[in-house]
């Protein structure tokens, strides 16, 4: 390329990446969050009550209508926060993904899940990309947020633009940047949790950044897309692998007639070298079951054997069937068995006080217990059905205490803070705690996870 006309496309570049910035800090970019999920969602109304103008991507026509008459479908969206960025045109669901050809940045928060042999499931990344290479155009601005392996961002974005000849970093501009939703938390949120946000280079995360910093309290910038897909994996599989320890803790006590919640509350009493993390009856939710298999299938195609995270996996998978069990034996202990005992299970939600089914494992618990032949019932003020692996919907049931003692089993699998376990204890005729939801009260009707019967 001549010397002149090299000086011409740098200059043309940098007024680009200047103009782009200058939108941005300005609140004048138009952003598009592709995913309105339980990610997508909160995202999209934090970015709209920012200033921005947003529109939410997402094929789902039913979301479409709901979100425009301000009616949320997730638990953690407020309706008052949703009802005024709609109404005052800052938010703008839609399932025409032509407008991406008007939008300064997209944001992608689709489903990363995993297949049924356990291997990423990629095809809605590769499906948005596919929606972006029709409307893709000059100075876009990416963001992929979808939890995912390391390397996904260059493979199925970065590289797929190339071929169309668009230059990251300089046609256009891209950046990964992992969601840290935590449905339920009432301290931490979108706005308040820091944010990692890496570019493929050094333009793209300025840029990245830019949009970023005017919607999160605290951003912390790394140097490669890689780095920040990694950094996602390593938060959960952390998680992940003490979770199994203290399950496995907690199956070792049981057998040595040990209570393992004393044992942790004597633990935590140490002021430093201990973190605290407690059993119970599986791992739910989108992060921890699925994220730490997308490392370790990562590991396996870079030849690396991922011991860690394998054995992690197989406790955690394991605690539905030691649950199953433990009923069992609390059902001998007063000379009945599992078979046509009518058990009653308190929350099927993966964790207290959301509205997330996602992998919780009281739906394996609960299809157990009817392989088992018990009569299963449950209760969750925040999950109304669930569908059971025939297909059938299985309502939630009322909960009426003064009919707790029709149940041979109550099993508290999660402990929403609208159960009243006095009450539970008082009309109860045999519970299992998977949470120590009990704590503080004594009974002989109680019998815990990690701890010997009485």
């Amino acid at each position: 390329m001549h010397l002149k006309t090299r000086k011409k496309e740098a200059i043309k570049i940098r007024t680009s990446i200047y103009n782009i910035l200058k939108k941005i800090q300005n609140y004048e970019a138009k952003i598009g969050i592709i995913g309105l999920g339980y990610v997508g969602l909160p995202f999209s109304i934090e970015i709209a009550k920012a200033g921005y103008e947003v529109f939410g991507l997402d094929i789902d026509q039913f979301k479409i209508i709901r979100l425009l008459a301000s009616d949320s479908y997730i638990g953690d969206v407020n309706w008052s926060d949703l009802d005024k960025v709609i109404k005052n045109g800052k938010f703008n669901p839609t399932s025409d993904f032509s407008i991406i050809k008007e939008l300064d940045a997209v944001i992608i928060c689709v489903p990363t899940p995993l297949t049924k042999s356990r291997e990423p499931d990629m095809s809605y990344i590769i499906s948005t990309v596919e929606q972006i290479k029709k409307y893709m155009h000059k100075g876009l601005l990416i963001i992929l947020e979808s939890t995912t392996y390391p390397g996904t961002t260059e493979e199925l974005i970065e590289n797929e633009l190339a071929k169309m000849e668009y230059r990251v970093g300089e046609d256009y501009f891209l950046c990964f940047s992992p969601e840290r939703i935590d449905p339920g938390n009432k301290q931490y949120n979108i706005k308040n949790i820091p944010k990692v946000i890496g570019g493929t280079t050094s333009k793209c995360t300025e840029l990245g950044a830019a949009l970023y910093n005017n919607v999160i309290d605290k951003l912390v910038t790394v140097s490669s897309p890689k780095v920040a897909e990694m950094s996602k994996l390593l938060e959960n599989t952390f998680r992940s692998i003490n979770i199994a320890f203290i399950n496995e803790m907690a199956m070792l006590c049981d057998r040595l007639g040990i209570d393992i919640w004393e044992t942790i509350e004597a633990a935590s009493s140490k002021p430093f070298g201990y973190m605290r993390f407690t059993p119970g009856p599986g791992i739910g939710g989108h992060c921890i079951p699925i994220d730490p298999m997308y490392l370790s299938w990562k590991a396996k195609d870079s030849n690396f054997n991922s011991r860690f995270i394998e054995l992690a996996q197989e406790v955690n998978k394991n605690m539905p069937s030691y649950v199953l069990n433990k009923v069992g034996e609390a059902l001998n202990n007063v000379n009945k068995i599992i078979s046509s005992s009518k058990i009653l299970i308190l929350g099927m939600v993966y964790k207290p006080d959301v509205d997330d089914l996602r992998e919780s494992p009281s739906l394996e618990i609960y299809e157990l217990l009817q392989k088992n032949g018990a009569l299963v019932q449950f209760n969750d003020p925040y999950a109304k059905k669930i569908i059971d692996q025939e297909g059938n919907h299985i309502l939630s049931i009322d909960l009426n205490y003064n009919d707790l003692m029709r149940y041979d089993c109550i099993l508290l699998l999660t402990n929403h803070e609208s159960y009243n376990y006095n009450e539970i204890v008082k009309n109860a005729n045999l519970i299992i705690d998977t949470r120590n939801a009990f704590k503080g009260i004594n009974s002989s009707k109680i019998i815990k996870i990690g701890a010997p019967l009485l």
